[in-house]
Protein backbone atom coordinates (compact mmCIF):
# COMPACT_ATOMS: atom_id res chain seq x y z
CA UNK A 1 0.00 0.00 0.00
CA UNK A 2 2.62 2.47 0.78
CA UNK A 3 4.32 1.86 -2.58
CA UNK A 4 1.44 3.57 -4.37
CA UNK A 5 1.99 6.52 -1.82
CA UNK A 6 4.26 9.16 -3.95
CA UNK A 7 7.60 10.15 -1.96
CA UNK A 8 6.29 13.51 -1.44
CA UNK A 9 3.40 11.88 0.44
CA UNK A 10 5.38 9.49 2.40
CA UNK A 11 7.46 12.25 4.14
CA UNK A 12 4.24 14.15 5.12
CA UNK A 13 2.91 10.72 6.60
CA UNK A 14 6.90 10.89 8.41
CA UNK A 15 6.60 14.51 9.51
CA UNK A 16 2.90 13.97 11.22
CA UNK A 17 3.83 10.37 13.02
CA UNK A 18 4.23 9.95 16.75
CA UNK A 19 7.81 9.07 18.04
CA UNK A 20 6.09 6.13 19.07
CA UNK A 21 4.98 5.40 16.35
CA UNK A 22 7.70 5.85 13.86
CA UNK A 23 9.76 2.59 14.13
CA UNK A 24 6.82 0.65 12.94
CA UNK A 25 6.33 2.78 10.24
CA UNK A 26 10.04 2.90 8.95
CA UNK A 27 9.63 -0.89 9.15
CA UNK A 28 6.53 -0.58 6.77
CA UNK A 29 8.58 1.63 4.08
CA UNK A 30 11.64 -0.78 4.29
CA UNK A 31 11.15 -2.49 1.25
CA UNK A 32 10.57 0.79 -0.94
CA UNK A 33 13.55 0.74 -3.38
CA UNK A 34 12.49 4.24 -4.41
CA UNK A 35 15.99 6.27 -3.57
CA UNK A 36 14.00 8.74 -2.48
CA UNK A 37 12.18 6.63 0.29
CA UNK A 38 15.30 5.37 1.30
CA UNK A 39 16.79 8.54 1.96
CA UNK A 40 13.80 9.21 4.29
CA UNK A 41 14.56 6.04 5.79
CA UNK A 42 17.72 7.18 7.05
CA UNK A 43 16.52 10.69 7.96
CA UNK A 44 14.13 9.77 9.94
CA UNK A 45 16.33 7.14 11.36
CA UNK A 46 18.64 8.92 12.42
CA UNK A 47 15.75 11.87 13.58
CA UNK A 48 14.37 8.71 15.56
CA UNK A 49 18.15 7.93 17.08
CA UNK A 50 18.57 11.51 18.04
CA UNK A 51 15.47 11.03 19.94
CA UNK A 52 16.25 8.30 22.09
CA UNK A 53 19.36 10.13 23.12
CA UNK A 54 17.71 13.06 24.47
CA UNK A 55 15.48 10.46 26.32
CA UNK A 56 18.38 9.24 27.77
CA UNK A 57 20.10 13.09 28.68
CA UNK A 58 16.23 13.70 30.76
CA UNK A 59 16.60 10.75 32.51
CA UNK A 60 20.04 11.76 33.06
CA UNK A 61 19.20 15.19 34.49
CA UNK A 62 15.96 13.75 36.07
CA UNK A 63 18.08 11.84 38.86
CA UNK A 64 17.68 13.89 41.70
CA UNK A 65 14.22 14.30 41.17
CA UNK A 66 13.72 10.54 41.20
CA UNK A 67 15.96 10.13 44.41
CA UNK A 68 13.57 12.09 46.45
CA UNK A 69 10.63 10.84 44.46
CA UNK A 70 11.47 7.44 45.16
CA UNK A 71 11.96 8.03 49.35
CA UNK A 72 8.62 9.20 49.18
CA UNK A 73 8.48 13.07 48.37
CA UNK A 74 6.16 14.42 46.18
CA UNK A 75 6.73 17.41 44.91
CA UNK A 76 9.95 19.06 44.10
CA UNK A 77 10.51 22.27 43.47
CA UNK A 78 13.74 23.61 41.26
CA UNK A 79 14.77 27.25 41.87
CA UNK A 80 16.67 29.65 40.07
CA UNK A 81 17.79 33.31 39.43
CA UNK A 82 18.61 35.59 36.05
CA UNK A 83 19.89 38.92 36.32
CA UNK A 84 23.02 38.43 39.19
CA UNK A 85 25.49 40.54 37.08
CA UNK A 86 24.34 42.98 34.87
CA UNK A 87 24.73 46.68 35.81
CA UNK A 88 20.87 47.77 35.47
CA UNK A 89 17.84 46.07 36.37
CA UNK A 90 16.07 43.74 38.29
CA UNK A 91 16.81 40.34 39.86
CA UNK A 92 14.66 37.52 38.72
CA UNK A 93 13.99 34.17 40.52
CA UNK A 94 11.89 31.57 39.45
CA UNK A 95 10.52 28.42 41.07
CA UNK A 96 9.07 25.33 39.14
CA UNK A 97 7.50 21.79 39.85
CA UNK A 98 7.31 19.49 37.08
CA UNK A 99 4.80 16.52 37.31
CA UNK A 100 6.66 12.96 37.73
CA UNK A 101 8.74 11.75 35.05
CA UNK A 102 8.18 15.18 33.23
CA UNK A 103 9.63 15.00 29.70
CA UNK A 104 10.52 18.25 28.07
CA UNK A 105 12.81 17.48 24.93
CA UNK A 106 15.46 19.79 24.87
CA UNK A 107 15.37 21.36 27.51
CA UNK A 108 18.74 22.56 28.75
CA UNK A 109 21.35 25.18 30.69
CA UNK A 110 19.31 28.49 29.65
CA UNK A 111 22.68 29.83 28.82
CA UNK A 112 23.31 27.29 25.91
CA UNK A 113 19.91 27.74 24.11
CA UNK A 114 18.44 30.49 21.60
CA UNK A 115 16.02 32.84 22.08
CA UNK A 116 14.18 31.16 19.52
CA UNK A 117 14.22 27.87 21.64
CA UNK A 118 14.09 29.68 25.26
CA UNK A 119 10.90 30.97 24.00
CA UNK A 120 8.93 27.90 22.69
CA UNK A 121 10.50 25.88 26.21
CA UNK A 122 9.34 28.31 28.32
CA UNK A 123 6.13 28.12 26.52
CA UNK A 124 6.23 24.56 26.77
CA UNK A 125 6.81 24.25 31.03
CA UNK A 126 4.14 26.98 31.64
CA UNK A 127 1.72 24.21 30.25
CA UNK A 128 3.32 21.53 31.90
CA UNK A 129 4.45 22.60 35.36
CA UNK A 130 2.48 21.93 37.95
CA UNK A 131 3.16 25.16 39.84
CA UNK A 132 5.13 27.95 38.68
CA UNK A 133 5.49 31.39 40.84
CA UNK A 134 8.30 34.59 39.77
CA UNK A 135 10.01 36.54 42.60
CA UNK A 136 11.47 40.15 41.34
CA UNK A 137 13.71 42.37 42.93
CA UNK A 138 14.10 45.99 42.08
CA UNK A 139 17.68 47.49 41.83
CA UNK A 140 16.99 49.59 44.61
CA UNK A 141 16.50 47.18 46.63
CA UNK A 142 19.39 45.35 45.08
CA UNK A 143 21.53 48.86 46.29
CA UNK A 144 20.40 48.78 49.86
CA UNK A 145 20.61 45.00 51.21
CA UNK A 146 23.47 43.97 48.32
CA UNK A 147 22.85 41.25 45.19
CA UNK A 148 23.46 38.18 47.02
CA UNK A 149 20.70 38.78 49.63
CA UNK A 150 18.59 40.30 46.29
CA UNK A 151 18.67 37.00 44.86
CA UNK A 152 17.85 35.46 48.47
CA UNK A 153 14.76 37.65 48.80
CA UNK A 154 14.08 36.55 44.77
CA UNK A 155 14.11 32.90 45.36
CA UNK A 156 12.14 33.35 49.01
CA UNK A 157 9.16 35.34 46.61
CA UNK A 158 9.67 32.56 44.17
CA UNK A 159 9.06 29.98 46.83
CA UNK A 160 6.40 31.52 48.74
CA UNK A 161 4.44 32.21 45.53
CA UNK A 162 3.67 28.66 44.86
CA UNK A 163 0.34 27.05 44.66
CA UNK A 164 1.56 24.21 45.83
CA UNK A 165 3.88 23.92 49.30
CA UNK A 166 7.20 21.80 48.15
CA UNK A 167 8.74 19.07 49.53
CA UNK A 168 12.09 19.57 48.55
CA UNK A 169 13.74 22.67 47.00
CA UNK A 170 16.65 22.05 44.55
CA UNK A 171 18.62 25.30 43.96
CA UNK A 172 21.45 26.27 41.61
CA UNK A 173 24.30 27.39 42.67
CA UNK A 174 26.95 26.71 46.05
CA UNK A 175 24.85 29.02 48.48
CA UNK A 176 21.36 27.66 50.30
CA UNK A 177 18.62 30.18 50.51
CA UNK A 178 18.56 31.17 53.67
CA UNK A 179 15.21 31.73 56.19
CA UNK A 180 13.43 29.13 54.48
CA UNK A 181 12.36 26.19 56.56
CA UNK A 182 11.61 24.22 53.30
CA UNK A 183 14.78 21.34 52.97
CA UNK A 184 16.84 22.10 50.15
CA UNK A 185 19.46 20.74 48.25
CA UNK A 186 22.27 23.26 46.21
CA UNK A 187 23.61 21.62 43.23
CA UNK A 188 26.66 23.35 41.15
CA UNK A 189 25.51 24.12 38.05
CA UNK A 190 21.91 22.53 38.66
CA UNK A 191 20.63 24.34 35.56
CA UNK A 192 22.67 21.24 34.04
CA UNK A 193 21.70 18.60 36.30
CA UNK A 194 18.39 19.02 37.30
CA UNK A 195 15.63 19.34 35.29
CA UNK A 196 13.65 21.23 37.75
CA UNK A 197 16.49 23.95 37.65
CA UNK A 198 16.65 24.27 34.06
CA UNK A 199 12.85 24.80 33.92
CA UNK A 200 12.96 27.82 36.49
CA UNK A 201 16.44 29.12 34.71
CA UNK A 202 14.28 29.23 31.48
CA UNK A 203 11.80 31.04 33.43
CA UNK A 204 13.44 33.06 35.19
CA UNK A 205 15.76 34.19 32.16
CA UNK A 206 12.80 34.48 29.60
CA UNK A 207 11.04 36.78 31.93
CA UNK A 208 14.01 38.68 32.29
CA UNK A 209 15.00 39.10 29.21
CA UNK A 210 10.84 40.53 28.21
CA UNK A 211 11.16 43.29 31.51
CA UNK A 212 14.02 44.35 29.85
CA UNK A 213 12.92 44.61 26.37
CA UNK A 214 9.78 46.61 28.37
CA UNK A 215 12.24 49.02 29.96
CA UNK A 216 13.94 49.54 26.59
CA UNK A 217 10.69 51.03 25.73
CA UNK A 218 11.08 53.52 28.59
CA UNK A 219 14.75 54.06 28.36
CA UNK A 220 15.90 53.77 24.96
CA UNK A 221 19.07 55.56 24.66
CA UNK A 222 20.66 52.75 26.32
CA UNK A 223 20.38 49.31 24.54
CA UNK A 224 18.53 47.28 27.16
CA UNK A 225 16.76 45.11 24.26
CA UNK A 226 19.82 44.12 22.98
CA UNK A 227 22.38 43.54 25.91
CA UNK A 228 19.34 43.19 29.03
CA UNK A 229 21.32 45.60 31.12
CA UNK A 230 24.32 43.59 31.17
CA UNK A 231 27.81 45.74 30.72
CA UNK A 232 28.39 45.39 27.58
CA UNK A 233 30.93 48.09 25.46
CA UNK A 234 28.07 49.55 23.91
CA UNK A 235 25.76 49.68 27.62
CA UNK A 236 29.01 51.46 29.31
CA UNK A 237 29.75 54.08 26.60
CA UNK A 238 26.00 54.79 26.81
CA UNK A 239 26.16 55.20 30.63
CA UNK A 240 29.12 57.23 29.96
CA UNK A 241 27.12 59.67 27.49
CA UNK A 242 23.74 60.00 28.98
CA UNK A 243 24.14 58.71 32.47
CA UNK A 244 21.93 56.97 34.89
CA UNK A 245 18.56 55.52 34.26
CA UNK A 246 16.15 54.66 37.55
CA UNK A 247 16.52 51.01 36.72
CA UNK A 248 21.16 51.11 36.99
CA UNK A 249 22.12 49.85 39.96
CA UNK A 250 24.12 52.88 41.51
CA UNK A 251 26.66 49.72 43.78
CA UNK A 252 27.09 48.39 40.33
CA UNK A 253 27.66 51.75 38.13
CA UNK A 254 29.19 54.33 40.84
CA UNK A 255 32.60 53.96 38.88
CA UNK A 256 31.73 54.24 35.71
CA UNK A 257 30.82 58.11 35.80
Amino acid sequence: MMKELSVQSIDKKLKEVSYNELPNFLEEISGDSRIGVQKLIKKYEKKYKDYQLELERIKEISKYENNYYNKGLEYIAGVDEAGRGPLAGPVVAAAVILPKDAVILGINDSKKLSLIKREELFEIINKEALSISIGIIDPQTIDRINILQATFKAMRKAIDGLSIRPDMILVDGNNSITDISIPQKKIIKGDQKSISIAAAAIVAKVTRDRLMDEFHKLYNDYGFNKHKGYGTKEHIEAIKKYGLCPIHRLSFTSNLL
